[in-house]
């Protein structure tokens, strides 16, 4: 379990950090003021409800996986093409390059609590077996539900880079990857891999595997800009005026993939309710969005399909173009599959 932790900053990753505008010194800071209502009073009340009122939180059976399919996934195409494999683990081909983003395809969420937080679908990690070499690989923070220790020692021979927030680079040379193999962004960081535009975009979140590492390194989300398209992963974020800058700066985008479960009242400024979902998109002038951080695990007190009902039933009201593809189900960019899977189990 150690071995889950990462690394802790050394001297030399501190010094690097302070090139960062948003490190003040000890820690890394949100663009806005952001706090959390958890404490010593709302604790218990918060981990009763976690742990022991599950009624719909979690789906009635495990949830099918459409397996991987090679050939459509190498077909030619001038859009994104992508697979969706639960809570925010994205498997992309953007012209020729395979790209995977948070491939936390593990069974547990919580590797070092004494409440495991099962996955709702069994076999995931298999699938990292029969996907084909991986270009490059995306971590928009080092949370356990986004950086896995098990999933990393399978990619680590399996992928050729790895594009980093900043900070998380320290867990990935921990866990046996080549210094070489790693990029790491602070925000609005840029850099061009084989005719992709890569830029790494704010969120209002934080970072932490430990009680002692706690924003000692940085989170944000990925935007993808090709001669043909513009494609935006929004990563976990609270609201803020941060994605009108986003749009200013990096959109319009053809497609988005947005942070859109996990939420609760007492974490409001970490995690977007999915009506403030749909209007960051919105915002950043996202042309069709596609709801993610959900149909994974249970992290919040929610039922397990609150945040695709509510992110569709906004998305319709404010005339928000979007796409629900299944769990491993392959689409593109211009695909408007609207199917409501989750009502046939």
């Amino acid at each position: 379990m150690l071995k889950q932790f990462g690394a802790k900053p050394t001297k030399a990753d501190r010094e690097k950090y302070t090139n960062s505008p948003y490190w003040n010194g000890k820690i890394f800071e949100n663009l806005l003021e952001t706090t959390t209502d958890v404490s010593f009073q709302t604790l218990p009340k918060i981990l009763y409800k976690q742990f022991c009122k599950k009624e719909n939180r979690e789906p009635s059976q495990k949830l099918a996986v459409i397996p991987f399919n090679r050939e459509i996934f190498d077909e030619p195409s001038p859009s994104m093409k992508a697979a969706w494999y639960g809570h925010s683990a994205l498997l992309m081909k953007i012209q020729s390059l395979t790209i995977l983003i948070d491939p936390m395809f593990g069974d547990n969420a919580a590797p070092i609590s004494p409440f495991p937080v099962k996955r709702f679908s069994d076999g995931t990690m298999e699938i990292l077996d029969t996907l084909p070499e991986i270009d490059l690989v995306l971590f928009t923070h080092d949370h356990y539900d986004h950086l896995d220790y098990e999933c990393l020692l399978k990619l680590k021979e399996k992928a050729k880079h790895f594009f980093v927030a900043l900070g998380v680079g320290r867990h990935l040379i921990k866990w046996g990857v080549e210094k070489e193999k790693i990029t790491e962004f602070s925000w609005w960081d840029t850099q061009t891999f084989q005719d992709i535009t890569i830029t790494f975009t704010p969120t209002r979140h934080f970072a932490g595997r430990g009680l002692s590492d706690r924003n000692k390194s940085l989170w944000g989300g990925w935007a993808f800009k090709t001669a043909d398209e513009n494609i935006w992963f929004s990563g976990d974020s609270g609201y803020g005026d941060h994605f009108k800058e986003i749009g200013e700066k990096l959109g319009p985008f053809d497609f988005a993939f947005m942070e859109c479960g996990q939420y609760n009242e007492h974490w409001a400024q970490i995690h977007m309710f999915p009506e403030e979902s749909v209007q960051a998109a919105i915002d950043a002038g996202v042309k069709r969005a596609m709801p993610v951080h959900w149909s994974g695990f249970a992290l919040a007190q929610h039922s397990w399909t609150d945040p695709v009902e509510r992110f569709t039933a906004e998305a319709k009201n404010k005339r928000l173009d979007y796409c629900l593809p299944g769990l491993g189900e392959l689409f593109d960019s211009g695909s408007e599959l609207k199917s409501h899977w989750w009502e046939a189990l």
